[in-house]
């Protein structure tokens, strides 16, 4: 493990409340660019920029990229870039202010997923999608995944972070581990007098990845809980690459990032689809988007900075437990990436404890998922059945609805939702 840095953190709240109070620092100025080169037809991208957080004030604005790469047909991944980002934003109470609500995306970003599948599959279509999904609110950049389209970060100082997990089970160890405890089998296709073949899948259904939203046809031990990071840049800026795995099937972050040093966003997304397919051919859906999180009237981080080879970092300043008690007055922004959050269980119970910065975030009678109403008496704890839930008591929240508590339980390998089991060639 990397040596933490003997520089002191700071928590989300501190940096928020600096930039407001003292009116130094203003929001970045965001620019993009994507490009494509089709397959399949299954890739799909979102982009909305100047979000309103506060609908009609015209300051609190946000940003939204996704990358959606389907399989088995685009059906979900349309359904998912059409109700995603209103299924987070349902699961966010109202009247919250800047830090509040960015300290509750990952919260809500893991209730948006979930919510999205399970809507999803009562449509009883069998596609499924992989997501990378992005939302830019100042200089905090918060990416939630799940599948292998990847999302990566330059630094204004030409370092590179990995924002996203890969949910290939040949890559993901933890997630091979995580499916076989909870009885499912990992293994490579069998064709027959002992002879395997291809990626390693996860059986019943032979999808090679561990986490999508969609794929009722393949298991519940393929899941939608996301994996969530989020960060703060320095007001120095940087660039985000967020692309499917056509792409880095075919480059790694620094080729990607290489190869388009200089360019635009508009420029570097097709440059980067273009080197990518010259690599091995046009063989899956490539699909890229280039983000950059500049300073107000500054030129491309891109085309000013140096780079720096052989500087992959995957680690990051976390943020110290001791951190409320930290003097804003006495700190001096560093120009690094400062991890603020980064979680990857697929257990609820660790995405929704009571220890969440919004500690009232979830109402007491709404379902922390589907947002729906629940009568006093019928929510079902997250933490029924969890290994710590002697910790809890039974009215301890936030609480499921017997809906959702179904799809947790079958998420968790206790029970199935009667999926239909098939092979899949992703």
């Amino acid at each position: 493990m990397a040596a933490r840095s003997e520089q002191q953190s700071v928590p989300l709240s501190v940096l928020l409340k600096r930039e407001l109070a003292h009116e130094k620092i203003e929001n970045p100025e965001i620019a993009h660019g994507q490009a494509g080169q089709s397959k399949k037809g299954e890739d799909l991208t979102l982009v909305k920029t100047e979000c309103q957080r506060m609908v009609g004030d015209g300051v609190s604005t946000y940003s939204v990229f996704g990358v959606f790469d389907g399989h088995n047909g685009s059906a979900a991944a349309i359904y998912t870039k059409e109700n995603l980002l209103n299924n987070v934003l349902s699961a966010i109470p109202p009247d919250l202010n800047r830090s509040e609500w960015v300290a509750a995306l990952p919260r809500a970003l893991v209730a948006g997923f979930i919510k999205t599948d399970k809507d999803f599959q009562e449509k009883g279509q069998k596609s499924g999608t992989t997501v990378t999904f992005v939302i830019i609110e100042g200089w905090v950049v918060t990416v939630a995944s799940v599948g292998d389209s990847r999302c990566v970060l330059e630094s204004s100082d030409g370092e590179i972070y990995y924002l996203s997990a890969d949910h290939r089970l040949d890559t993901n160890e933890e997630e091979r581990v995580r499916i076989t405890s909870s009885g499912g089998e990992v293994g490579r296709l069998n064709t027959g007098g002992g002879a395997e073949v291809g990626p390693l899948r996860c059986w019943p259904g032979g999808l090679c990845l561990s986490r999508s939203i969609g794929d009722m046809d393949v298991g519940e031990f393929i899941v939608p809980v996301p994996h969530v990071k989020q960060v703060k840049l320095s007001t120095a800026g940087g660039r985000l690459v967020i692309c499917s795995d056509g792409v880095w099937d075919s480059l790694p972050a620094e080729a990607a990032l290489d190869c388009c040093r200089g360019m635009p966003p508009d420029a570097a997304a097709p440059h980067i689809v273009k080197e990518a397919v010259q690599a091995k051919g046009l063989r899956d859906d490539t699909t890229c988007i280039v983000v950059d999180i500049l300073p107000q009237e500054k030129p491309s981080v891109s085309a000013s900075h140096t780079k720096k080879k052989g500087m992959l970092k995957s680690m990051f300043r976390r943020k110290s437990s001791e951190s409320s008690s930290y003097n804003d007055k006495d700190y001096v922004e560093p120009d690094v990436v400062v991890e603020l959050y980064e979680e990857g269980s697929a257990m609820l119970s660790e995405r929704f404890h009571t220890k969440y910065p919004i500690c009232n975030m979830f109402k007491l009678f709404m379902c922390a998922v589907c947002q729906v109403e629940i009568k006093p008496g019928e929510g079902i704890s997250i933490h029924e059945g969890a290994p710590n839930s002697g910790k809890f008591r039974p009215w301890d929240g936030p609480f499921l609805c017997s809906s959702c508590q179904e799809k947790k339980e079958a998420m968790e390998g206790k029970r199935s939702l009667g999926r239909v089991s098939s092979g899949s060639d992703d």
